[in-house]
């Protein structure tokens, strides 16, 4: 049971206290010309701070604490602090996984700055710890008003598949329901990214829209621009972000949304040097966050893991088709 009178406890609450008063008060639509959520000074700073929270409170009782400690007991306020913006909705669970490992490494180095503080420093001015947990909030407007950082990069993956490019060009176009069972384990979708469900062209060449829906009712359109027939079709995204359920993705990470999205998306089928056919799909991705290679990381992390996803379901059935067509003809 937690105790007010105990430092260690004292530390843990304000620490978890800290960041959900500054996860709410960063998200207030009024401020928004001064403070945001997506920043480096909410995702690495505030960890920050709530390391050097606990940390701080914690050697009030015990002064001989290990580096190790000092790393590792900083993580207690923030898996308290992301299991409380779950439970109340704050974020969903994209997030919360996105975010975990640079809250704990930057919870870690804040743990330890209040450790070295302690040891080195003798005399510290009892403003330290204000001044530590005021830093964010000075460096918000900063970062809002001046630090605008806007990237894309490509995404890109492929598979040898036991087909013809005729036959694997006929399951790319209109992509018939999708049963859970046709789709292999996915990282994305046990964080919570909706699974696909369709796909149906309007027409054929360019110009043509190809409709995507997702569970959720997520649905957006891929404007064709390049179509050579068994060899690659290529297509823009256009999706309209408040046509996409809040429920369905976390607002932060949603497709077209402010802050990350897809621009451009590419089927290419060729042959390897054995005569294999191989099915490449490529995507463009545009991020908006100031995150640098952390965002980076985890849009190949996820798009790679999707893009491996749906060329499994082309291989399968492809492949499928072959042997049933290859069947059909023995008979």
């Amino acid at each position: 049971m937690m105790s007010f009178n105990n430092p260690k406890h004292i530390g843990i609450f304000l620490g978890v206290l800290y960041g959900i008063s500054a996860r709410i008060l960063l998200d207030i639509e009024f401020l928004k010309d001064y403070v945001n959520l997506v920043s480096v000074s909410f995702v690495f700073f505030v960890p920050f701070v709530i390391g050097f929270i606990r940390i701080h409170f914690e050697l009030r009782v015990n002064s001989d604490l290990t580096y190790r400690e000092m790393i590792t007991l900083a993580w207690q306020p923030i898996f308290i602090f992301l299991l409380v913006t779950i439970f109340t909705l704050l974020e969903g669970s994209i997030c919360v996984v996105m975010t975990l490992p640079a809250f704990m490494f930057f919870a870690s180095l804040g743990g330890l700055a209040a450790g070295l503080l302690n040891k080195f420093i003798k005399n510290r001015q009892k403003g330290t710890l204000l001044s530590v947990t005021l830093l964010p909030f000075f460096l918000l407007p900063l970062e809002v008003n001046f630090l605008h950082s806007s990237k894309t990069y490509q995404v890109e993956n492929s598979i040898i598949i036991q087909a013809s490019p005729e036959v694997v060009w006929s399951q790319l176009a209109n992509v018939n329901a999708i049963d859970e069972s046709e789709l292999s384990f996915s990282l994305t979708h046990l964080i919570g990214v909706p699974r696909p469900i369709e796909a149906s062209m309007n027409a054929n060449g360019v110009g043509a829209v190809r409709t995507s829906k997702w569970a959720k009712g997520v649905e957006f359109k891929e404007v064709i621009t390049d179509w050579v027939p068994n060899h690659r079709m290529a297509y823009d995204f256009d999706i309209d972000p408040d046509a996409i359920p809040d429920d369905a993705l976390d607002k932060h990470v949603k497709l077209g949304g402010e802050y990350f999205s897809p621009i451009k998306g590419e089927y290419l089928i060729t042959k390897d040097y054995e005569g294999n056919t191989l099915l490449h799909l490529k995507t463009t991705l545009l991020d908006n966050t100031n995150f640098g290679i952390y965002s980076r990381v985890w849009g190949e992390i996820i798009f790679q893991d999707f893009h491996l996803s749906l060329l499994k379901l082309m291989k399968l059935r492809s492949e499928t088709l072959l042997k049933n067509n290859e069947f059909n003809a023995s008979l």
